[in-house]
């Protein structure tokens, strides 16, 4: 059982740096924010959890059941991570490419304090054994906790690429062969830019990363010395009592500074049919998966290649609804459309494989997703991308990027749209 008390802060901005530098203290942190993007389907401005009570780290192997079993014991909030490796419990395929991160493939726990914000509302909602640290804890952060520990940073980081420029191409040309052939008609292929022998301090990089970005589905998130600082403009699902939510990201452009300039940029992604069929097919991709667990007929498209328009870049995003019975399990729900549409392809255990294939490293916890359920089973996830991983023991540092191959796809300008969306981490690692 949890007890809730509300305060209200005159400056929420500074209470939020000051909420999440306090939350450092602890080993399991999930820390959501959606910086002022509020839609239809938000629910908080941001929400943090912290120092678990009970937890679940798994590998593949029947992750989905174990999560079942955890989520259904603990009838309590669960937040946690799905590694996009998890398509190996969801299909019959594998993952045997380069793991410079060593990230465990799930990881949930139940948090003994979760801090909501809305507005200019705090709620802390503590389990019972810890109710009476609700006033000292606000207080403490509101006094502004000092950072617990100095973490000696790596100067001049140095970044390097997993492939290079011509492997790239000779790569796409490859997965171009498998379109033409007809084995897929689209794939999400990705490259990863890493740094070894480099310390950060995830909580400073989180902050210069999510002041650049301003990103709709923020997050910052600790398991012990495993960090996910990410400015993930795509939300993965979404469940609402009995709706599902899905809304995937095709299709990218730049920014320009001039306004007259950005907004022709804007009209050209709305019109470019590459990018538009791109986006439809993941559409696609998208009412067939939530189809598996939808009321007959109740899958919609609310909304069809609207672009947003966001600090670094403009997307093109969708929203797809469905209705699910009341009874269905929540994790046999998320199961039924793991790994998301966006980051696979179409047909997608095809686009899997030949993903594995000609990939250069194992994305692990890259193109999860990163969220939470609510006792009752609502739950939402975002996509993991946008983001940077630090596993602090092993001083790795990683980022990755990728892009959908379709028929129309140019070696060339597909690997401009890659550094396009590499530009912020790259800007906050190397400064």
């Amino acid at each position: 059982m949890r007890i809730s008390a509300s305060f209200t802060v005159s400056d929420i901005g500074t209470f939020k740096e000051k909420l999440l530098l306090w939350s450092q203290q602890f080993e399991e942190i999930v820390w959501l924010e959606g910086n002022g993007h509020a839609n239809a389907y938000s629910s908080f401005d941001a929400l943090l959890a912290v120092d678990a009570l009970t937890t679940i780290k798994t590998d593949s192997y029947q992750a989905f059941e174990k999560l079942r079993e955890f989520q259904g014991q603990a009838k309590d909030y669960i937040f946690g991570y799905l590694s996009y490796d998890l398509k190996n419990d969801v299909e019959r395929l594998s993952s045997k490419n380069y793991d410079g991160l060593d990230f465990a493939e799930l990881f949930f726990f139940q948090p003994k304090k979760i801090i909501k914000i809305t507005g200019d509302t705090v709620v802390f909602e503590y389990l019972m054994m810890v109710d009476d640290e609700i006033q000292s804890d606000f207080d403490s952060i509101s006094g502004g906790a000092s950072e617990i520990e100095s973490v000696t940073v790596t100067e001049n980081i140095k970044i390097k690429l997993r492939v290079f420029k011509d492997e790239y191409y000779r790569q796409v040309r490859k997965m171009l062969s498998h379109i033409h052939r007809g084995d897929i008609y689209e794939a999400n292929f990705c490259q990863e830019f890493y740094a070894e022998d480099t310390q950060i301090s995830p909580y400073k990089t989180y902050q210069k990363l999510n002041k650049i970005s301003e990103a709709p589905f923020a997050s910052f998130l600790r398991v012990y010395d495993n960090y996910l600082i990410s400015a993930s403009p795509e939300r993965y699902l979404r469940k609402e009592g009995g709706k599902l939510i899905s809304q995937p990201i095709k299709g990218t452009s730049k920014r320009a500074e001039q306004p007259e300039e950005d907004d022709k940029l804007v009209n050209a992604l709305k019109t470019d049919p590459k990018e538009r069929a791109e986006n439809i097919m993941i559409v696609d991709l998208v009412r067939n998966d939530l189809s598996k667990s939808a009321l007959k007929g109740s899958v919609v498209v609310e909304e069809l290649c609207e672009v947003y328009t966001f600090q670094q870049v403009h997307q093109m995003i969708s929203t797809v609804v469905a209705q699910v019975p009341l009874v269905a399990n929540p994790v046999d729900v998320i199961k039924e459309s793991f790994p998301m549409g966006s980051m696979t392809g179409a047909p997608k255990v095809s686009a899997m494989k030949i993903i594995e294939e000609l990939e250069a490293f194992k994305r692990g916890l890259y193109s999860g997703a990163v969220g939470y359920f609510t006792p009752d089973g609502d739950f939402d996830f975002n996509v993991v991308i946008r983001s940077i991983l630090y596993n602090a023991t092993k001083k790795y540092v990683s980022y990755s990027v990728g892009g959908a191959i379709t028929a129309k796809a140019v070696p060339e300008k597909e690997y401009e749209e890659c550094l396009l969306k590499a530009k912020a981490m790259r800007e906050v690692l190397e400064g």
